[in-house]
Parts: structure tokens; C-alpha cells; sequence
């Protein structure tokens, strides 16, 4: 078992896969701020936000449900999670977006699945993305590849907030839509990190 005084939120493992600086500005220095496409999440998840339940053709489906991993050190909440006459629990997490690929969404819902199995004592092996604009849902299979890779994740986001330090920017494609770009400063962080390699060249050659 992970002991920890501080669990991680499930939503910084997407942060992280999609850049490790972001995770850090928001889950270490409590950074966030808004833009068009956080503004959209948010509307595709004005009904799921709200906690409740509903049945329909014998399956409950939980909305806003807690959940957690005492062995990872993990807390959140799913997004919907659909209980099944069969004993099935099947986790779906909603994107703004057209139906596509997106790997640190994957992860993210792998982690649900973990902390459900660990709360409910059942196998999931599969769950969904379903995405706002396009409207369908995505299956996406809980692999033994994807576990482990919500596992390292896990171990890499402690390390970084033990470590209290603020990964390096991106500063590529991945910074033109992220909210935190203002407060990021990839270009200039990158600047600078070009004049220290560019300061620390030339005085190895002087010396």
C-alpha cells in the first residue's frame, strides 16, 4: 500500500499525460484559470455534476459517485458509473469534443475503474468516454498495459509533488489550448532556459 497523508485526484492523472507542467500548476501551486475549452467541459458536465441516480432497463446509473484507492492514494468521482442486473459496473466519463483517441482521458477512466474495483470487489474490464459534441461513447478496455501505466503515473505526480518543483514548459502544439497558458509563460519560460544553456556554454569554452 501507497501511504500518504495527501491522496492525489484522479482528474491529475489526464493532467499529467497531457502535460506534466499543467498537472503541477494545478494540483502543487492550486493554479487554474479558465478558456473556451475548459468552459466546455464544464457544460458537458453540468448534468453529471450534480449527484443523483436513475434506472432504466434494470441498470442504476449513479451520477457524481465518489470514489477512491486506499492502496494507490487515490480520490475523485466518476462522472456516471452504470450498475448492471448482471453485476457488471461499467464507468463512463464525459468529454467535451467529437468522438476520438485521447490517452490521458483513457488513463483517467482506468483509474476509476481501479478505485471502483478496489471499492466494490468486482473485475471491470472495460468503460467509455462519451463525448459531448458527437454524442456517442467511445469503449475503451481496461488492459493490464493501461493499470500499469495508471500505476507509474501515480508513482511520477507523488514524486513531483514531493519534490515541490514545476516540471519544464511544453512550449509546443499542446500550449495554444490549455487555460493556464498566461500563467504557464512557456515561450518565455523557454527563453530563458535557452539564454541560461546558451550563458553556461559559453563559460565552459571561456574556462
Amino acid at each position: 500500500m501507497i501511504e500518504t497523508a495527501d491522496p492525489i485526484m484522479l482528474s491529475a492523472l489526464q493532467h499529467w499525460s497531457y502535460c506534466p507542467r499543467q498537472c503541477a500548476l494545478i494540483h502543487l501551486e492550486q493554479a487554474f484559470d479558465e478558456n473556451v475549452h475548459t468552459m466546455r467541459g464544464n457544460a458537458a458536465h453540468e448534468r453529471v455534476d450534480d449527484a443523483g441516480f436513475e434506472t432504466f432497463e434494470g441498470v442504476r446509473s449513479e451520477r457524481a459517485l465518489p470514489v477512491w484507492s486506499e492502496r494507490l492514494g487515490l480520490v475523485g468521482k466518476c462522472d456516471v458509473v452504470e450498475f448492471h442486473p448482471d453485476g457488471k459496473i461499467y464507468p463512463v466519463e464525459y468529454k467535451h469534443g467529437r468522438k476520438k483517441l485521447q490517452v490521458h482521458d483513457d488513463l483517467q477512466l482506468a483509474a476509476q475503474a481501479i478505485c471502483l474495483e478496489e471499492m466494490f470487489g468486482k473485475t471491470i474490464t472495460n468503460g467509455a468516454i462519451y463525448h459531448h459534441t458527437s454524442r456517442r461513447r467511445r469503449v475503451v478496455a481496461i488492459t493490464p498495459e493501461l493499470r500499469q501505466q495508471v500505476e507509474d503515473t501515480v508513482t511520477t505526480i507523488r514524486a513531483m509533488l514531493d519534490s515541490g518543483k514545476l516540471p519544464a514548459p511544453a512550449n509546443d502544439a499542446r500550449c495554444k489550448e490549455c487555460s493556464l497558458n498566461d500563467i504557464c509563460q512557456p515561450q518565455a519560460m523557454a527563453e530563458i532556459a535557452k539564454q541560461r544553456e546558451m550563458a553556461a556554454t559559453l563559460f565552459d569554452v571561456e574556462g
